[in-house]
This record gives structure tokens, C-alpha cells and sequence, in this order.
């Protein structure tokens, strides 16, 4: 069962959000690579390395980023860039195919299809190397609850994306990787519920008669041309 409501489902997470984000570079070295955080509430965090783990790729000229870390329930970004690097590369790469970007929980529930991972597989290899990306996400609250009366915290999003080479008054600017989000006030739930014993009743009841009434048709379309036919022969052999 889904419904929608205006509330902030997971109240003991401390006004945080887990990410994890997995995401390559197969052209800027793993040094260069960074993550920074900043946020409405005066959060600026450059260099993030908690909980994240760097894999060279391409014989070391690429950078495989695995991150998980917390974000806070305002509207922010976090982005990969070279800011945190100790020297600046002149012309930094930043194509990139996102392998994963998912917030709170992992669903894996049959029945319910969102998404969770909107940006799984996103391939920016062929774009301009000195080009930022902007992935601007809506993320919508999502609430998952079992029979036993369980719930599940986890989160879905929308995402646009633009690609820029920005330039300001001092020249180019350092291209970088942004995910803007913000949150939506909707929250979805999802309710697993027993179908009612009443209603598997009301289904099979529904079911018999429906059989009968077919029954009732063909036996009755057999009969008539049955009738038809007999009448049809006797008028031949008159």
C-alpha cells in the first residue's frame, strides 16, 4: 500500500543522511581526487576522507572514488573535485561514469520500484574534459514497512544535469563534479499488508460465479446452434 504525507519519517537519525557514492575518473590521478561537503548550515569541508577509498585505475592515470559518508537534512552539495589537491593540475579531467550515488537504506524489495539509484550508470566519458557537471537532485523521503511492523529509512531522488566550462574574471575555473540537493517535504511509505481473509473470499466467490455465468453462455450458444443445425438438416431432407 502507498501513501504520501508531509513529515520527517526518521527522526533518531540526528537530522543526517548516509550516502554512498561510487564514481570513476579513468583520466585524473587518484592524489588529485577529493570529496567536499558544503551545506545551508555552514558546513565546508574540503579533502572529506572518512569512510572512502581510492582505486587506481589505467595503469594509475585513472581513479576509481568509493565514499560513504553523512550529509545533513538541508539543502547543500557535495562535489569530487582537485580543491583539495597540494597543486592544482593545469588541465584536469573530469569525465567520469557514476556507478552509484544512493541515500539512507538499501531497498531490496520486490514489489517496490523507485528511484534509489537515478544515477546509476550515468557515462560522461565523452564529454568535454574541462567541462563541471551539475547534477541537481530532489530527494524524496521514502519510508518501507514490513508485516512485522518494521521500518525501513531510505531515500529516492530526481535528477537534472548540465555541463559547463566556467570561466570568472581571473580566467578558467576548476572544473568539478556537483551533486546540489535538496529535500522534498513529501515522504512516500510503502505499507506491506496480508491481504483480508474476507476479500481472498469475496475473490473466489467472484471467480465460481464468473465461471458459471461463461458455463451458462457457451452452454447456451451450443445449444441454439445445435437447434439451428438440426432444423437446417431436417429442411434438407424435406
Amino acid at each position: 500500500v502507498n501513501e504520501l504525507y508531509v513529515d520527517d519519517p526518521d527522526k533518531d537519525s540526528g537530522g543526517k543522511i548516509e550516502v554512498n557514492l561510487n564514481i570513476s575518473l579513468p583520466n585524473l590521478h587518484c592524489e588529485l581526487v577529493g570529496l567536499d561537503i558544503q551545506d545551508e548550515m555552514g558546513r565546508h569541508e574540503v579533502g572529506h576522507i572518512d569512510n572512502s577509498m581510492k582505486i587506481p585505475l589505467n595503469n594509475g592515470d585513472g581513479c576509481r572514488f568509493e565514499g560513504h559518508f553523512s550529509i545533513n537534512k538541508v539543502p547543500g552539495n557535495f562535489h569530487v573535485s582537485t580543491h583539495s589537491a597540494t597543486a592544482q593540475p593545469q588541465n584536469p579531467d573530469m569525465t567520469h561514469i557514476i556507478h552509484k550515488l544512493s541515500f539512507g537504506d538499501k531497498l531490496q524489495v520486490q514489489n517496490v520500484h523507485g528511484a534509489f539509484n537515478a544515477l546509476e550508470g550515468a557515462d560522461k566519458l565523452s564529454s568535454n574534459p574541462l567541462a563541471s557537471h551539475d547534477y541537481i537532485l530532489k530527494i524524496v523521503p521514502t519510508v518501507y514497512e514490513d508485516m512485522s511492523g518494521k521500518q525501513r529509512y531510505s531515500y529516492q531522488y530526481t535528477v537534472a544535469n548540465k555541463e559547463y566550462v566556467a570561466y570568472s574574471h581571473t580566467g578558467r575555473i576548476i572544473p568539478a563534479i556537483w551533486f546540489r540537493y535538496d529535500l522534498s517535504p513529501i515522504t512516500v511509505k510503502y505499507t506491506e499488508r496480508r491481504q483480508p481473509l474476507y476479500r481472498f473470499i469475496t475473490s473466489i466467490c467472484a471467480i465460481i460465479g464468473g465461471t458459471f455465468t461463461v458455463a451458462g453462455i457457451l452452454d447456451s450458444c451450443i445449444f441454439t446452434a445445435s437447434e439451428a443445425w438440426k432444423k437446417i438438416q431436417l429442411g434438407k431432407m424435406q
